[in-house]
C-alpha cells in the first residue's frame, strides 16, 4: 500500500464530513430565509374590510321570562341594535332567561340531576342567533345590562340560516368557554370575551348561560358579531435555529440517546411487563365496575378501545342506566345513537334535551331507540327537541310503559293534536308542557 493513501483517506472523510455540514448551513439558511420572505410578504398583504352587525334574528332558545304573546322579558328581544345598553337596570325591553340562582334546582320539586353528567357542561339555557352575513369571527360583544356574568360558552355553526339549499355538513364550533363566575356589580357591561379563530365564515351563533351564581336575572340588549368576510392570513414566526458545532453534536447525541433508550424500553422484558394487566384483571367485576362508573361518557368509550378487558366493562348495559346525552348535542345524531343502542337495554333513565335539531336525529332513529331500552324507561327529558312530531310521541306512549317523568318542555314544534297519546302514559308523575302548544278543553 502507498504510503500517501493513509493520508488520502483521511482528507477525503474530512472534506466528506465539511461538504455535509455546508449542505446543512445552507439549508438551514434557505429556510429562514423562505419563512422572512413569507413573513414579509405577509404583513404587505391589505387587511380585509371588518364588519360589524347586530343579530337579525332569534331562531331559538330554551326559556324565557316573559310570556309568548307579549314582548316583555322575551329572547326576541335580543335581535337588533341595543335598546337600553349603556343605561343599567331593571327594563322590560331586553332578554331574560327564566330563572336564576340556586333555588330552581333546590327546590323540593326540582328533578334529581343525572348521574355521570360531563364535568365541563355547565349550560342551563341557550339562545341561538342569526346574522345578515357570514364572517370569520374577530370578535363577539354581549350587551348586559343587569346583573352581567352568566354567558359561559359561545359556539358558532357551518350553516347559514338563510341559505336556500341544505348543507351536506352542519359544524358548531365553541370560540369561547368558561366556568360560572360571579360579577360582584349589577351594573350594565360590554362583555367582550377572547375568541378562537375557526376556518369558516358563520352568521349563526350561540349562547349557552349559566345563572347559578347569579343574585337576580341577567338582562341581555344585544350582541355585536365583528368579523372579516375573507379568511384572515396570519404571520409566521420564525424561529432562531442557532448553527454553532456544539449544538449540533449535542443534537445528535440526543439522537443516539433516544434510540438506545427506545431500543431498551422495547426489549422482550419490558414488552412482557407492558402487556402484561398485572393485578386489574384479577379484581373483583364489580369493582372495577365501580370504578368506571366514575367516567364521563366519551372517557368510558374511549376506554373501551384500549383492551378486550376493558371492552367488556365499558360496554356493559349496567354502566348506562342513567344517560345524559345533552351536553353532546352538537355532534349527536343517528349514527351515534345506533352505536349505543347494545348498551342501552337497560336505561331508566335518558336525557335527550337539546339534541336532535336540524336533522341530526330523524324519527326512525329515535324509534330504534326507544325499542331498545324503551320498556326500562323511568324517566325521559326531551326539553327543546324540535325533532319530536306527532310519531315520536305515539312512539313513547307504546314503547315506554313504565315512564314516571317526561319532559317536553320547549318543544314548540309540536302540534296539539300530538298530545292526545300522553294520556296513554298511565304511570305519568310529572309532566313539564313548558312552551308547547298544548290545548285545554272545557276552560
Amino acid at each position: 500500500m502507498p504510503p500517501w493513501f493513509p493520508m488520502l483517506t483521511v482528507l477525503s472523510m474530512f472534506y466528506y464530513i465539511c461538504q455535509r455540514r455546508r449542505a446543512r448551513l445552507a439549508s438551514r439558511g434557505e429556510v429562514i430565509n423562505s419563512r422572512r420572505a413569507i413573513k414579509t410578504n405577509i404583513h404587505a398583504l391589505p387587511m380585509s374590510t371588518k364588519a360589524v352587525q347586530y343579530a337579525k334574528e332569534v331562531l331559538d332558545f330554551s326559556s324565557h321570562y316573559g310570556s309568548e304573546n307579549s314582548m316583555s322579558y322575551t329572547m326576541w328581544n335580543l335581535a337588533g341594535s341595543p335598546n337600553v345598553y349603556p343605561s343599567s337596570g331593571d327594563f322590560t325591553q331586553t332578554a331574560v332567561f327564566r330563572t336564576y340562582g340556586k333555588w330552581w334546582h333546590q327546590c323540593p320539586s326540582a328533578p334529581t340531576p343525572f348521574k355521570r353528567t360531563s364535568p365541563s357542561f355547565f349550560s342551563q339555557d341557550y339562545v341561538e342567533l342569526a346574522f345578515e352575513e357570514p364572517v370569520y369571527p374577530t370578535a363577539v360583544h354581549v350587551l348586559e345590562t343587569y346583573h352581567p356574568g352568566s354567558v359561559v360558552k359561545i359556539m358558532a355553526c357551518s350553516a347559514n340560516p338563510y341559505s336556500q339549499s341544505t348543507p351536506a355538513e352542519v359544524r358548531w364550533e365553541t370560540i369561547w368557554s368558561a366556568e360560572p363566575t360571579r360579577v360582584n356589580s349589577p351594573q350594565a357591561r360590554q362583555f367582550k370575551p377572547c375568541i378562537k379563530e375557526i376556518n369558516f365564515p358563520t352568521n349563526l351563533l350561540r349562547l349557552e348561560t349559566n345563572s347559578s351564581l347569579l343574585d337576580y336575572y341577567t338582562e341581555l340588549d344585544a350582541v355585536e358579531l365583528h368579523g372579516v368576510k375573507e379568511k384572515p392570513m396570519h404571520s409566521i414566526k420564525t424561529t432562531t435555529v442557532d448553527m454553532s458545532d456544539s449544538d449540533e453534536d449535542e443534537y445528535e447525541d440526543k439522537d443516539s440517546c433516544g434510540l438506545d433508550c427506545l431500543t431498551n424500553q422495547f426489549s422482550s422484558t419490558s414488552l412482557r411487563e407492558w402487556t402484561d394487566n398485572g393485578y386489574f384483571d384479577k379484581l373483583p367485576y364489580e369493582l372495577i365496575q365501580l370504578i368506571i362508573s366514575h367516567l364521563a361518557l366519551p372517557d368510558l368509550c374511549r376506554l373501551a378501545q384500549t383492551c378486550k378487558l376493558l371492552y367488556q366493562h365499558c360496554c356493559d348495559p349496567l354502566q348506562y342506566i342513567h344517560l345524559s346525552l345533552q351536553p353532546y348535542w352538537a355532534s349527536l345524531n343517528d349514527t351515534s345513537l345506533e352505536y349505543l343502542l347494545p348498551r342501552c337495554t337497560l336505561v331508566q333513565w335518558l336525557n335527550l334535551s337539546w339534541t336532535g335539531n336540524r336533522g341530526f336525529i330523524s324519527t326512525s332513529g329515535f324509534s330504534r331507540l326507544l325499542k331498545v331500552c324503551g320498556s326500562e324507561l323511568v324517566r325521559l327529558d326531551l326539553a327543546c327537541g324540535h325533532f319530536l312530531n306527532e310519531a315520536c310521541l305515539e312512539v313513547i306512549a307504546e314503547m315506554c310503559p313504565n315512564l314516571q317523568e317526561l319532559n317536553l318542555s320547549s318543544c314548540d314544534k309540536l302540534p296539539p293534536q300530538a298530545f292526545i297519546h300522553i294520556s296513554k302514559l298511565c304511570g305519568l308523575k310529572r309532566l313539564v308542557l313548558y312552551r308547547t302548544k298544548i290545548e285545554v278543553q272545557g276552560w
